[in-house]
């Protein structure tokens, strides 16, 4: 896979769309010109979330367990791309070095972007992606009080507490 027509970018923050309350992970370029908003899973968002946080959970969750798995392998995650944007539905590749071949293994970009974080590999945006997702635009897309990356354990608690089933739903 070439990453010649993809941009650098990280992950700028977590922050909830203020119509549906769902996930939104934002993804900026180096620079803080470009941004990137992903509406993800509640789940996957508290992934991303303790990560980005440094919280240690007393057993491996879903995407430590991917980490320690290709660790286990002798793999290594050269990077992430996310790499397609169809029916307004975002597609990630997670770039894999096996025994000195290259593998490219789909993924959903949440979980591409949280096993990113764990191993610290570079993300990329295909440039194509951008375009086709109109939001290249400067600005902040994550306002302070929607902001979860900076979420206590115990609000985490209230936030699920008020949530309903219907809160779960997203397309994948």
């Amino acid at each position: 896979m070439s990453l010649e027509d993809a941009i650098p970018m990280s992950v700028g923050g977590l922050t909830l769309d203020p119509a549906t309350k769902t996930p939104i992970v934002i993804l900026r370029d180096d620079d803080n010109k470009l941004n990137l908003p992903i509406w993800i899973g509640l789940l996957e968002a508290t992934a991303i979330a303790t990560e980005l946080e440094g919280i240690q959970m007393a057993r491996p969750m879903t995407h430590d367990l991917l980490r320690n798995l290709i660790g286990e392998l002798g793999a290594t995650v050269q990077s992430i791309e996310i790499s397609d944007l169809r029916e307004n539905t975002y597609y990630a590749v997670i770039n894999l070095l096996i025994d000195g071949a290259a593998r490219s293994i789909d993924s959903r970009p949440s979980d591409a972007i949280s096993l990113a974080l764990r191993v610290k590999s570079p993300i990329y945006v295909a440039r194509r992606v951008l375009e086709a997702s109109s939001v290249l635009q400067q600005g902040d897309a994550a306002t302070a009080e929607n902001n979860l990356s900076n979420v206590s354990p115990d609000k985490w608690s209230e936030i699920l507490e008020k949530m309903s089933p219907d809160d779960f739903k997203y397309k994948m």
